[in-house]
């Protein structure tokens, strides 16, 4: 081999070896984002927890997320949650893994729900949490399951704390529910002093349960300063035969809102992701989780505006590009 050949096979494996660096560090990146999900399970009790391969996927979905509202968990014997838990902690070693549930919530003895709040032990700790008493005069039990509202200290995001309020509403009654929410809203604010606050949930927002007649009514979208990360347009379920924007994400606040990575919110297709059919699908649920990312902040000078890792990730991309334009192939 001459010399000349020796020095172009010298420098496209050096080039190789960079690229599989940068694809090693893409791949940190990419999944250094934290990621807040809301997710509503479809009559989560005794009888799925018993579905090894429901209860596999849901541990797949779920340990995506740094945390994760679970709704219409309708454990009844206080058995299907812990199951879940143990399934998450078994399928993701990584992380510890706990969960912070609401009381048994409903107005009928028969039907009732709980919220869950799934999280991971080394990304968030729960400093607050309140049960939303629904007693706003002249407007008492505007809720069939009251919002149960959590606190959570983020160390690692550029938001830093963030309060969440989920809400589950009666396809019946969903304007007065929604719009009741607003209310919630301005009590968390003023009682814990904070801004940084998301709304989330299955909130029927969409396909004749909220009327576009009716959205002038609700204060959740005709207020200022509320970003609904969600659009009317997304479907957020699985049933082929449907195309509804049911699950929806809202920020309050332009600090919150610019801790948002962008284009960062949006439905999980778990059928596709990890190729189930659609009953196999509906099995697990007939909603798809719906997601997003805060920035993470990593520096002690960083904050709601430092780059994210996709520009990061983006950066790299094309330095690589750039390294194989000048291989001399």
């Amino acid at each position: 081999m001459s010399l000349v050949s020796c020095q172009l096979w010298a420098m496209r494996s050096s080039s190789l070896l960079l690229l599989f660096f940068l694809a090693d560090v893409s791949d940190v990146l990419g999944r250094s984002d934290f990621r807040i999900c809301a997710f509503n399970l479809h009559s989560f009790g005794e009888s799925k927890s018993k579905n090894s391969q429901v209860m596999q996927t849901l541990a797949r979905i779920i340990t995506r997320c740094d945390v994760c509202l679970l709704q219409e968990v309708r454990d009844s014997k206080g058995k299907a949650l812990p199951q879940l838990l143990d399934s998450l902690q078994r399928y993701d070693t990584k992380h510890k893994y706990k969960a912070v549930a609401s009381e048994r919530l409903g107005r009928s003895e028969t039907y009732q729900e709980q919220y869950v709040f799934v999280y991971r032990t080394d990304s968030v700790t729960v400093t607050g949490q309140y049960q939303y008493p629904d007693d706003k005069p002249g407007d008492v039990d505007a809720f069939s399951r009251e919002p149960f509202v959590v606190r959570f200290k983020a160390p690692k995001t550029a938001i830093r704390e963030f309060t969440l309020i989920p809400q589950h509403t009666t396809p019946s009654n969903t304007t007065k529910e929604l719009d009741a929410l607003y209310d919630v809203l301005q009590r968390v604010r003023k009682m814990w002093r904070t801004e940084n606050v998301m709304l989330l949930g299955d909130f029927n927002a969409d396909c004749g349960y909220l009327a576009k007649k009716n959205r002038k009514y609700v204060r959740l979208l005709t207020e200022n300063n509320l970003f609904w990360l969600i659009t009317d347009d997304v479907d957020t379920t699985v049933r082929s035969t449907t195309s509804c924007s049911y699950d929806r994400i809202v920020v309050h606040g332009e600090t919150f809102h610019r801790a948002i990575v962008p284009s960062s919110a949006k439905p999980f297709n778990f059928q596709e992701a990890y190729q189930l059919t659609e009953d196999q699908a509906l099995d697990v649920s007939d909603h798809y989780p719906v997601e997003v990312q805060l920035k993470v902040d990593n520096s002690p000078f960083g904050g709601a505006n430092k780059p994210t890792n996709q520009e990061s990730l983006f950066s790299f991309l094309v330095l690589g590009h750039f390294v194989l334009q000048m291989l001399p192939w």
